[in-house]
């Protein structure tokens, strides 16, 4: 597999994690509402979690670390997002399928050879 490719679509994947988690963070209270609105339980404490999750998730993926984890856990949270909040809007929900698609074709190749955890996995098997 072409690294310079892979790092590319981590890169990009990462990308909408980074700015959206550092964007729920720092704007919890009105995340928070919108979570209200949709009936779910603690939206402010939710909303910190999901902006951490989303944030960290992003970098992880961008820096290389654990990537298939992350990924997969990154593509069930698309998921879940797409039908617990975006179920009315087509677009959104299909972007958020699409993300998860991304991700777990990143969960199957890998991180590829330009990441943090290539070192970790050259000298297992050196």
């Amino acid at each position: 597999m072409n690294p310079h490719l892979i790092l590319a679509g981590r890169v990009l994947l990462s990308v909408i994690f980074i700015v959206s988690g550092f964007g729920k963070l720092v704007g919890a209270e009105g995340f928070s509402g919108y979570l209200a609105s949709l009936g779910f339980p603690a939206p402010l404490a939710m909303a910190y979690i999901v902006g951490a999750f989303e944030l960290f998730g992003g970098l992880a993926i961008l820096a290389g670390y654990q990537v298939r984890v992350v990924a997969i856990a990154l593509a069930l949270f698309c998921l879940a997002t797409g039908v617990l909040a975006h179920l009315g809007d087509q677009t959104a929900l299909l972007k958020n399928i699409a993300l998860a698609g991304g991700f777990l074709v990143l969960a199957g190749s890998g991180a590829g050879a330009m990441a943090v955890d290539k070192t970790k996995r050259e000298s297992r098997y050196a």
